[in-house]
């Protein structure tokens, strides 16, 4: 079995785009789909194309969705921005009760069994919670009581937007990056598994991506295409600010 691991897609539908012909001419028995598929300017065009293509797709949900359905239902938003919680319900009306549907029945996790790697367990942030962060610098000693208890040979997440390949304990953790968000070189980022681990970046058209965008009636349209696509946040600066998150795992 080979996958495909694609996450944090955030409506970026021509990231999307490019990184699935990447996937088509390389070929993969599967796709993952780890989560945050939202919110973004084009999630209705993404879960469109997802479900379009030929080969099995798997989804689990990260802590945008869980938080998008948190919105609709007016619980626990309390801490939410209150221009958040108004995106999150603009991609919702956009999504439609029929994709809402599908995506609500999204697991937290998923374990695959991957040519060469062994059992591969899927998540979002970690296998206990979907809106934890750490990055390749958190020390392992923090991480150890996260990962504990994981039977896999390797946890595939994201969440952080970056990507990396550790180990925690007996754990190989890798980080798939982020399709439509990343913090680095700008660029759509997942993984190839099987029989190897590739930490893959694929270019696309920035500013094509960016006028579509635009386009769009996403209310941060042109924050997305400004400040997410065309220029994105620094991983130097990524690192610095999520830094304070470590102190609370």
């Amino acid at each position: 079995m080979r996958v495909a691991a694609i996450y944090d897609i955030h409506g970026n539908l021509p990231a999307l785009e490019a990184v699935l012909d990447e996937i088509l001419q390389e070929g993969a028995d599967i796709v993952v789909v780890g989560g945050d598929v939202v919110p973004g300017p084009m999630c209705r065009g993404v879960m469109e194309r997802l479900l379009s293509l030929e080969m099995p797709v798997r989804f689990i949900h990260g802590n945008c969705e869980r938080e998008m359905f948190a919105v609709v239902t007016d619980s626990g938003t309390g801490n939410l921005p209150d221009q958040y919680r108004s995106t999150l319900r603009w991609v919702s009306q956009e999504l439609g009760p029929g994709y809402r549907k599908l995506m609500a029945g999204w697991p937290l996790t998923s374990t695959i069994e991957v040519e060469g790697l062994g059992n591969v367990q899927f998540c979002h942030a970690t296998p206990r919670d979907d809106n934890e962060v750490f990055t390749r610098l958190t020390a392992e000693e923090r991480l150890l009581p996260v990962f504990e208890g994981v039977d896999a040979s390797m946890v595939v997440c994201g969440h952080s937007h970056m990507q990396f390949d550790r180990t925690v304990g007996k754990v190989r953790v890798v980080n798939a990056g982020s399709v439509g968000m990343p913090f680095g070189e700008p660029g759509a980022y997942w993984l190839s598994l099987g029989p190897n681990v590739q930490l893959r970046r694929t270019s696309y058209d920035l500013a094509s991506a960016a006028e579509r965008i635009r386009a769009t009636s996403y209310p941060l349209a042109e924050d997305f295409a400004a400040n997410d696509v065309l220029k994105p946040p620094s991983e130097e600066e990524m690192l610095k600010v999520f830094s304070a998150y470590d102190r609370a795992l």
